[in-house]
């Protein structure tokens, strides 16, 4: 028993570094999140190159989601021991914050090799997903993570990746994306088959001006900088 249990350990892991090695030059065929809203608000999906996307959408990115992208091995230690702290009660807002304990590595983990999952599988996702986000740290490096990321995150209904959202709400290439239209994509990815660009939802209007400030803060920064021109 415990041969045929060690087998299977080796054959998982050695399965799921390959496939990590792979995705490092390889798009990802299809993830399990784009499988789901397939066969609802169906598929709308074009990957595209780093170079075909605009800094400015990479810029909304690291500001809104993940300001220690650069800095950090995978996840942002500070921002895990805060969220785990016992909160205050408070008055739910109308509209919810962006941000968490989440680093774009760990979602962008999630987002190719496992699944979206609810409260009760929360736990039990972790898991792999800080295995593969060990994984993609040492194997792809910090230019691939945001390239694959922008290029399979939800953000729209039925659409998936940056190149599609341009598409979809101004008619353009993410290529020529302003600063404002970024930021207003950025804006919607807690939930964005319900956050909008375009109609813009009150979620979006409230929190891009917020976005464009902390793009502010942080291009001027030499490693986000760095990863930028590459």
């Amino acid at each position: 028993m415990l041969k045929i249990i060690y087998r299977i350990f080796l054959y998982l892991f050695f399965s799921s570094l390959l496939y990590v090695v792979i995705l490092k030059f390889v798009d990802p065929p299809i993830t399990a999140t784009q499988i789901t809203n397939a066969f609802g608000l169906g598929l709308h999906r074009d990957y595209i190159d780093w170079r075909e996307m605009s800094d400015n959408i990479k810029l909304a990115a690291l500001a809104s989601e993940d300001q220690s992208f650069t800095d950090h091995s995978g996840f942002d230690w500070d921002a895990i021991e805060k969220s785990l702290r016992p909160k205050k009660k408070k008055k739910k807002s109308k509209i919810p914050l962006g941000g968490g304990a989440s680093t774009i590595t760990q979602q962008t983990a999630k987002n190719v090799f496992l699944w979206q999952g609810g409260r009760w599988d929360r736990y039990l996702r972790k898991i792999p997903e800080f295995y593969f986000t060990f994984l993609i740290e040492l194997v792809w490096g910090k230019q691939r993570i945001l390239e694959v990321y922008l290029n399979v995150i939800e953000t729209g209904p039925g659409c998936f990746g940056v190149e599609a959202a341009a598409q979809h709400f101004f008619h353009k290439s993410a290529k020529n994306l302003t600063r404002e239209q970024a930021a207003m994509i950025v804006a919607g990815f807690p939930n964005p088959k319900k956050f909008t660009a375009v109609p813009m939802t009150g979620r979006v209007a409230w929190r891009y001006p917020q976005i464009l400030r902390e793009m502010n803060n942080i291009q001027s920064d030499e490693d986000v900088i760095a990863l930028l021109r590459k």
